[in-house]
């Protein structure tokens, strides 16, 4: 066949993101037995095998992937499309599409945001949190136009925009032994207390795991969580300590209600903070504009001159 029919390429999409032709049927509010008889019918014009059933759901063939990434690509073309045909209209309007770990959070809205908005109130922008390697696979599959990371592995579809060494620190309170010693602490002196910890898909966690098996240390945290304001409030309790970069409070750092101290690791200490995006997409002009404001403003693609004086080095 000389084309390929894009309506039925999605009812493939639908159903491979989906887990299952029953799951994609709901999400398009529609009979399952249609979903099916579509994709058997782009199975029959391409001549070959795009899904395989199982008993829990669908999961593609190589020809399936291959039609799936083409799908996406083209969904990521006409939104940026429609975004630049907005952007002949002085970027009165449009979307922006960010993913990001959590720690980035309080950064991102102490000013960067309120600044961005200022300049171009029209625009509109979507916000997903998530860990590590689900903020690189967004921007790989172009579900987001710029992610923001901490610890990103090396990753041939990812480019890195900016990248700045932001420390690992144990983040305690104001009157903490910690804070009494005349020198960074080590690894060991931090095992000595309560920890928090970040579940694994996160890079703070990842990171951590490194220098344990470093230092032969194993640390053994008393919580372990996915959010940073978990971590946060269990060190403001006074349960314990935790180990995130300084950006991640920086608005209690700012407050005097916590002290990131540098922990004295050469694998912590050298810790980068990345703003990505896919390697060979060509951001519209809106995602490009808070691109920049986000290198700008941000705390955390500051280097360790222009930081908060909270952190002690």
């Amino acid at each position: 066949m000389e084309t390929i029919d894009d309506r039925r390429v999605r009812y493939l999409f639908e159903a491979v993101t989906s887990g299952s032709v029953r799951a994609a049927a709901d999400k398009m509010d529609m009979n399952p037995s249609v979903v099916s008889r579509q994709i058997a019918q782009l199975e029959s014009e391409l001549a070959i095998t795009l899904i395989e059933r199982h008993g829990r759901g669908v999961k593609p063939t190589d020809a399936g992937e291959m039609l799936i990434d083409y799908y996406r690509q083209h969904q990521s073309h006409q939104s940026d499309l429609v975004i630049k045909l907005g952007e002949l209209r002085g970027l009165a309007r449009g979307h922006i599409d960010l993913v990001l770990g959590e720690g980035f959070v309080s950064d991102l809205m102490a000013e960067p945001l309120q600044s961005f908005w200022v300049k171009y109130p029209g625009l509109t922008i979507k916000m997903n949190l998530a860990g590590t390697n689900d903020v690189l696979r967004q921007v790989t599959d172009d579900l987001a136009h710029i992610g923001l990371v901490y610890n990103p592995p090396i990753t041939p579809s990812i480019r890195s925009r900016a990248a700045v060494r932001q420390p690992m620190c144990a983040i305690v309170p104001p009157d903490h032994p910690l804070t009494k010693l005349e020198r960074q602490p080590l690894l060991k002196h931090v095992a000595a207390y309560p920890l928090a910890l970040m579940h694994g898909s996160y890079g703070t966690r990842q990171v951590i795991a490194l220098a344990e098996q470093m230092d032969r240390i194993r640390l053994t945290p008393k919580l372990t969580t996915d959010s940073i304001t978990v971590v946060k409030r269990f060190v403001m309790a006074g349960m314990g300590i935790g180990l995130l970069p300084e950006f991640a409070v920086t608005q209690e750092v700012d407050a005097g209600d916590l002290v990131a101290l540098q922990i004295d690791h050469p694998l912590l200490a050298g810790v980068e903070a990345h703003i990505v995006t896919r390697l060979g997409r060509q951001l519209p002009t809106a995602a490009n504009q808070l691109l920049l404001q986000l290198i700008s403003t941000m705390r955390a693609f500051k280097d360790s001159r222009q930081r908060s004086k909270g952190v002690r080095q």
